[in-house]
């Protein structure tokens, strides 16, 4: 079992969310499990989606930044010849459209067409601000809202198989995205481009940067075994989350009271002495200057 030391646990738990949960459900979880306050996660999942949700506690919780930044990756089915008005299967049905006619060759043409760099429009009813308020709650409002288009990757986005009901078609799928990408508004344009409308029905993240399903846990193993079990702690965190930079313990000195240290093609990397996380520091002019400070002269 990792000791969480004097100041509590500090490290991540990789939690395989179940659905129905809401990530902020999943964060009063382990809080209790951990037997900390100081908790947060990298990366929401909505209520039906499941998978890779990173959780931070104590001092890796400064990390959470850089983990949301990472590329996602999931595996998700497309159900087209249906609209909802939240792009997903938990919103109500606004439309639907016989897609029987439509052909294996041309779903494979618009899947290849939101290929690449795109640009998406995000679902009205996701957490971005508008005018200081968020998208969902002016569409639960009642308000027809519709955000800018910004620019995405999408790197892979790949059949996995279709199948045909009636006119329906439903098409499982993997895709590789950079951080802001919606997979929602990837089904809602994939249908948009085959004239026959479409929606997200379920969705498994896999992978955040480099942390995979292969190291997430069940809540229920976490209650089984205890949360601490499963610790990674902060060291071997941050070396998942970001590049490393190893330095001397003249440097460490320097990071740990915040100073900058000389350094050519860093940046953001996480600044290493003796196996432990001194910084996470990013590139100067000559130089790498601590953004985060992981442990203080002294401590």
């Amino acid at each position: 079992m990792t000791d969480p030391g004097p100041e509590g646990p500090s490290g991540l738990v990789v939690v395989d969310k179940p659905a129905g949960w809401t990530s902020h459900d999943v964060v009063a979880r382990m809080r209790r499990l951990l037997g900390t306050r100081k908790v947060g996660h990298g990366g929401t999942l909505d209520p039906m989606a499941t998978g890779v949700l990173i959780i931070a506690c104590g001092k890796a919780t400064r990390l959470l930044t850089y983990i949301s930044a990472n590329d996602k990756a999931y595996e998700a089915t497309i159900r087209l010849g249906a609209s909802t008005i939240t792009d997903d299967a938990e919103g109500e049905l606004i439309e639907t459209r016989d897609a029987s006619a439509v052909t294996d060759e041309a779903i494979a043409a618009a899947v290849a067409s939101l290929t690449g760099d795109i640009l998406q429009r995000p679902s009205s009813v996701s957490a971005i601000k508008v005018a200081g308020e968020r998208s969902y709650a002016r569409v639960r409002a009642g308000e027809d809202v519709k955000l800018a288009a910004r620019p995405v990757t999408v790197s892979r986005f790949e059949i996995l198989a279709v199948r045909r009901s009636g006119g329906l078609i439903d098409i499982d799928v993997a895709v590789d995205v950079t951080s802001g990408t919606y997979v929602r508004a990837l089904a809602r344009d994939l249908g948009e481009a085959l004239g026959v409308g479409g929606h997200l029905t379920s969705l498994r993240r896999t992978r955040i940067g480099d942390i995979s399903l292969d190291t997430a846990t069940s809540l229920e193993e976490l209650e089984r075994d205890g949360a601490l079990t499963r610790l990674i702690p902060l060291a071997q965190a941050a070396a998942a989350t970001l590049p490393t930079l190893t330095i001397d313990a003249q440097a460490a000195t320097a990071l740990g009271y915040g100073q900058r240290i000389p350094a050519d093609g860093v940046g953001p990397a996480v600044a290493m002495f003796d196996g432990e996380a001194i910084a996470v520091v990013t590139r100067g002019e000559g130089h790498a200057k601590p953004a985060v400070v992981f442990k203080a002269q002294g401590a």
